[in-house]
Formats: structure tokens, C-alpha cells, sequence
């Protein structure tokens, strides 16, 4: 039976791969076969993270510490990609942050960090090693945006974060405009609420705990692993024709 998900002897670069859901995808491609680049800020972390995962599934795994942020950080990345392992065939925009508040409370630096770190950081990598995959003339990028991307809240003030995932829903759909015709995929994902080092205080609480399960038709936040085949399915060369696509998984939250 074939495996439409195989990644074998591919390389797929995941940022925000210390903890929460960029771990997770990262652990998904490497169960299929993938190397992995791992990025992030935190070089301890990510040592942790790369020799856990060669263990368990043994792929070959750099881990390399970078700001999404910083041009030459995000270069030198790129060049230790190609180093490692010289190609890059997946990139997964996922390394992001969110300010929680009143919109009439939002600082101006808030704001302007917020489309830092989740818009122009998804845009800067995105751009350098889309470098690398038009040469080859293949790559899948898929960016983490958000279903705040796609729709407002009455729940949780977060007006930059909402224009900043607002903001990589369309860049998306630009760069796959852009790209196709380079053999490169460009898709997003739209997660809803699942645990993460950035959710789990505001999670936590009773009042968001019921307002979720009214406004969630599967009345439950995302559990572990359940963003997984989406990243592999858009990752996988048997997602050829899907391009530019945002996809919400989000128990049904954007549905209704």
C-alpha cells in the first residue's frame, strides 16, 4: 500500500521548534522519514529536541538557533541547511507570539513587535529559502497562520495578532501566485485553540473553558497531534495541486 505521506530522505525546516506545536509537526515528519532543521531561540532546547527525535526516529536532525527576525540570522540558517544536508524541500512558518489586550490599550511597539515576529518573520524566511527550493525547481512551504486570521473574537482581545495572521493568510496566497509556476507550494494552516506555552493561562481558566465548548461545535480544544496529518498532507509531494489554500482546524469554530 503505498504511504502518501512518505518524506523519506527529504529536509524539512520547522521554526518555533522548541516547544508546543512546532515540536509536534516536526516529530511528525521525522516519523516519516524527514531530516529535520530545527529553529529557534533557545540553542539548549533545541539540542534536547534534535537528540530526542534522532533517537527515536532515526533521522538526522540540525538544530540551530535563530531570530525569524534577523536577516543574517535567517541566511546563516539557510546556509547551515544546505551544509547539512544540501537541500531543502519543506519549510513550516510556524515560530510566532501573541499580545493580549484592549485595542485601546495596544502599545505602539505591541503592535509593530507583533508584525514582526509573525508577518515579516513568516515573510523573511519564506523569501530566503524559497531561494534554495526555486533552484530546485521544488519546495512545500506551509505557513502557520491562525483562524484569528480568518475571522474576529469576542472573546480575546488581540487586535495585532489578528492583523498579523490576517496578514500571512494573504501573504500566502501572494507567494503561492508567485511561486507555483517555480514548483513550489505555498498553504497555510489555521489552528484554533490548542494548548501551547503561548494559550495554556488563558485555557486554563473556567470562563474561556466554557465559552469554548459554546463556540466550538466539537466542544473541546485541539488535543496534541491532531495538526499533524494536516502539516503532512501539504508537506507531502503527493499535495502537488493544492496551492494557496488557507486551512482551518479548528473543531469547526470558523463554521459557524
Amino acid at each position: 500500500m503505498k504511504n502518501y505521506f512518505d518524506l523519506t530522505g527529504q529536509t524539512a525546516v520547522v521554526t518555533g521548534a522548541s516547544t508546543g506545536l512546532g515540536l509536534q509537526m516536526a516529530k511528525a515528519f521525522a516519523s516519516q522519514g524527514a531530516n529535520l532543521v530545527l529553529l529557534a531561540r533557545r540553542q539548549n532546547l533545541l539540542d534536547e529536541n534534535a537528540a530526542a527525535i534522532e533517537k527515536e526516529f532515526g533521522v538526522k536532525c540540525l538544530a540551530y538557533a535563530c531570530d525569524i527576525t534577523d536577516t543574517e540570522k535567517v541566511k546563516g540558517a539557510v546556509a547551515a541547511t544546505m551544509e547539512a544536508f544540501g537541500r531543502v524541500d519543506i519549510l513550516v512558518n510556524n515560530a510566532g507570539t501573541g499580545a493580549v489586550a484592549p485595542a485601546v490599550d495596544i502599545t505602539n511597539d505591541q503592535f509593530n513587535n507583533e508584525l514582526k515576529i509573525d508577518l515579516f518573520g513568516t515573510f523573511l524566511c519564506a523569501r530566503e529559502f524559497a531561494k534554495e527550493m526555486i533552484k530546485a525547481q521544488y519546495g512545500r512551504i506551509i505557513n502557520i497562520a491562525s483562524m484569528y486570521g480568518l475571522v474576529g473574537n469576542m472573546a480575546a482581545t488581540c487586535a495585532p495578532y489578528h492583523a498579523a495572521k490576517g496578514g500571512v493568510v494573504n501573504l500566502t496566497r501572494a507567494l503561492a501566485a508567485e511561486w507555483g509556476k517555480e514548483g513550489i507550494t505555498v498553504n497555510s494552516i489555521c489552528p484554533g485553540y490548542f494548548w501551547t506555552p503561548l494559550t495554556k493561562d488563558t485555557l486554563e481558566t473556567d470562563w474561556f473553558a466554557a465559552y469554548a465548548k459554546g463556540a466550538i461545535p466539537l466542544g473541546r480544544y485541539g488535543k496534541e497531534g491532531e495538526l499533524d496529518s494536516c502539516a503532512l498532507f501539504l508537506a507531502s509531494p503527493a499535495s502537488s495541486y493544492v496551492n494557496g489554500q488557507n486551512i482551518a482546524v479548528d473543531g469547526g469554530y470558523t463554521a459557524i
